[in-house]
């Protein structure tokens, strides 16, 4: 476990990550975390007490990598943006996992299944995280119920999002 204080910055114009909350991690705490890596990677740990999980570091180029603080860890530590704070992390090699009921579902439709296992781990990732995100029982059970329907029709997360919007248009929804 390698500990350091950093900074909380945030990015004014730069692309996508515009309005990102981050941390800096110099290229020597990075050599120390992952050796002679120069991808993306995740990590785990605390920032101040607050735990986190597969937590992903982005390059920055020069060795350097970040680390976006999004609104949970934000609310964790309790800190915004010109805050310092205490962070305690190493490599996390187990990484995220996929929501169980999401596999379970997956796994009683044979289509949807060989759909799933096409895609990219990140794509697998996403579904699960929409998944995981949503607020109450019912809504993550409708998540997955439309994921399975999306994957057995191979549509990808974009267009079952359409779909589900047609569909709620034509039902008058």
């Amino acid at each position: 476990m390698i500990t350091f204080i950093a900074i909380l910055k945030q990015f004014e114009e730069q692309g996508e990550k515009t309005g990102w909350t981050y941390i800096e991690i110099a290229e020597a705490i990075a050599e120390k975390l992952k050796p002679g890596n120069k991808k993306s990677f995740r990590v785990k740990g605390t920032l101040d007490e607050f735990a986190i999980t597969a937590v992903a570091l982005m390059p920055m180029g020069g060795g350097s990598f970040i680390m976006a603080i999004n609104a949970g860890m934000r609310k964790g530590i309790g800190k915004q943006k010109g805050a310092t704070v205490k962070v305690s992390i190493e490599e996390d090699k187990k990484g995220k996992t996929l929501n169980r009921l999401l596999v379970a579902c997956i796994n009683e439709e044979p289509e949807a299944l060989k759909n799933f296992e096409k895609m990219p781990p990140s794509h697998r990732q996403y579904y699960s995280n929409w998944i995981d995100e949503a607020k109450t029982e019912s809504t993550k059970t409708k998540r997955i119920a439309q994921t399975i329907r999306a994957l057995a029709l191979s549509m990808d997360y974009g267009q079952m999002i359409r779909y589900e919007k047609e569909q709620r248009e034509k039902n008058g929804f």
